[in-house]
């Protein structure tokens, strides 16, 4: 398998690499980490003209924490993120969910960009994204601007960039210390991509009830979702294997994907359940055990 013809273009700048999807928009595609572009680009399910190769634009590699919000560059490798101490303390999820990520040699190379970008369903990224309101920072010639997870992701491999825009970095919001965190999915191996997955950041007061919840659920449509319902239903009830279980059960009326080759519709709405459930359960046993430290 070969790719078709293409520009190949080598921005040293972010200055740079903007003016070039500004001049070619829908005939340019950007090469961060090519986890994903590569193998399309071999199959000839992509052919752009013009192809941005970002890798040596070094404004997009740093991670930083600054009033309440990490900013993780899109151009740093989701290895690195894995590996960073003050990534890590900051938003926990983040660390929760990278090693469920391919394979390490897939981290290696993949981009937090290049993931949040290609708006996979069943990327885990994304799911954190969804969960803890983060927003994706893009950049064109006419300036800079934030779009909230929430809207960024469209359907299908979709995503609400303009043609002249580029994912420049993801904030998050730092996570409360009190807070519990955990990221549950369901694959078929190790490495492939999830049946089910479910990130939750949960908040539990000195009753023992839950005080916040978050919860983000993937590969269950075509853009992972929050979890709205669960979180209302369990928000100031005690934290019990019980109420848990009953209120993951409300996730499966958020379930569209239907019968394919990996599952039929009917388990993975047991394992949208079965992840959801696991996810809340682990991030108020994490937020107690913190508050009991």
């Amino acid at each position: 398998m070969k790719p078709p013809r293409f520009l190949y273009c080598d921005p040293e700048t972010l200055d740079e690499a903007v003016a070039l999807k500004t001049q070619h928009e829908f005939d340019a595609l950007v090469l961060a980490g090519g986890q994903s572009l590569m193998p399309m680009l071999n199959m000839r399910l992509a052919g752009p003209d013009v192809l941005i190769d970002i890798n040596g634009v070094t404004d997009l590699q740093r991670i930083t924490r600054t009033d309440g919000v990490l900013e993780i560059g899109a151009g740093v490798r989701q290895s690195v993120l894995e590996a960073d101490a003050q990534a890590a303390a900051a938003v926990p999820l983040i660390a929760a969910a990278m090693p469920h990520i391919g394979h390490i040699e897939n981290r290696h190379r993949g981009t937090v960009g290049g993931s949040i970008a290609h708006a996979d369903a069943a990327a885990e990224l994304p799911c954190t994204a969804i969960t803890l309101d983060a927003v994706v920072v893009v950049r064109s010639e006419r300036g800079e601007r934030e779009i909230p997870a929430a809207d960024f992701f469209q359907g299908f491999l979709t995503n609400s960039c303009e043609p002249d825009e580029l994912v420049v970095a993801v904030r998050y919001p730092v996570t409360a210390p009190s807070a519990g965190s955990a990221f549950v999915e369901f694959a078929r191996r190790e490495g492939d991509f999830a049946l089910a997955s479910a990130g939750a950041v949960a908040e539990v007061d000195g009753s023992g009830r839950f005080a916040n919840l978050a919860v983000g659920v993937g590969s269950i449509t075509t853009e992972p979702v929050r979890a709205r319902a669960v979180e209302e239903a369990l928000v100031g009830r005690d934290v019990t294997p019980e109420a848990i279980r009953e209120a993951a059960g409300l996730i499966t009326e958020s379930v569209t994907v239907g019968d394919d080759m990996h599952a039929t519709a009917t388990y993975r709405r047991h394992l949208a359940t079965t992840v959801v459930s696991r996810a809340v359960a682990a991030a108020a046993a994490d937020a107690q055990n913190r508050s009991s430290s």
